[in-house]
């Protein structure tokens, strides 16, 4: 196997197990909210856990984060798709109490565990740096590449996936936090939107759009995080 395989082979294992990490975490975080306030829909189907098996959708999960790793790796971008996503967590508003509370609170979890996730790192790739395990000599050979890069790789994907997540677009957890402060007026409109709102993405995603919402946002999070 030549080096390029290899280089190939290990940095999707290390993508792919960062990005399962991450949206079983944002996943289970709106599972285990949700069962705060009294609504076990998602805890009985075993979606309260990091186990990645109940989180993952075959083609959102698996499927286009393969396939956008591979087109970066051979084209020189980072070539992560924009639009990835777990199995949707199942919830049941009818069994919240403090409905709008919860409604917020619920659609915020993943958002809010994927920016923890991302500061522990930030931290936790700051002491390695000040410690000396990580140096500009280091980083590209041995098993200190390995490490960089998952560390790394961690910060820069749960903030992109916070960032992403945070667009008043359904399906996405911003549109569904912004639905508590909305007059009832606007029913009919996110009605509309979440008949249509993931080919609404696909087109703005093709368009360039959501990069420039989401590029600066995600900038200013790493800067704040210096990273």
């Amino acid at each position: 196997m030549d080096s390029t395989a290899v280089q190939f082979i290990s940095g999707l294992v290390i993508y792919m197990v960062i990005w399962l990490f991450s949206v079983s975490a944002h996943e289970a975080a709106h599972a285990w909210t949700s069962w705060k306030f009294e609504d076990d829909t998602a805890y009985m189907l075993g979606r309260v856990t990091l186990n990645p098996i109940p989180h993952i959708d075959p083609i959102g999960t698996l499927l286009l984060p393969i396939l956008g790793y591979a087109f970066g790796f051979f084209n020189g971008s980072v070539g992560v798709p924009l639009i990835m996503w777990g199995k949707p967590t199942p919830v049941n508003p009818l069994k919240w109490r403090d409905k709008d509370k919860a409604n917020v609170c619920v659609s915020l979890a993943g958002i809010a565990v994927n920016l923890l996730i991302a500061t522990v790192a930030a931290i936790v790739f700051k002491l390695l740096i000040v410690g000396g395990v990580l140096t500009g000599m280091n980083l590209r050979v041995g098993m200190t590449a390995i490490l960089f890069q998952f560390i790394y790789g961690m910060i820069i994907l749960n903030v992109g996936l916070a960032v992403f997540n945070l667009l008043p677009f359904p399906p996405l957890d911003g549109s569904r936090a912004l639905q508590s402060f909305l007059p009832a007026s606007f029913e009919p409109l996110f009605n509309i939107l979440e008949t249509y709102g993931f080919l609404i993405l696909i087109l703005l995603a093709q368009m360039g759009i959501i990069r420039i919402l989401v590029t600066p946002l995600r900038d200013l999070i790493l800067y704040l995080l210096g990273i």
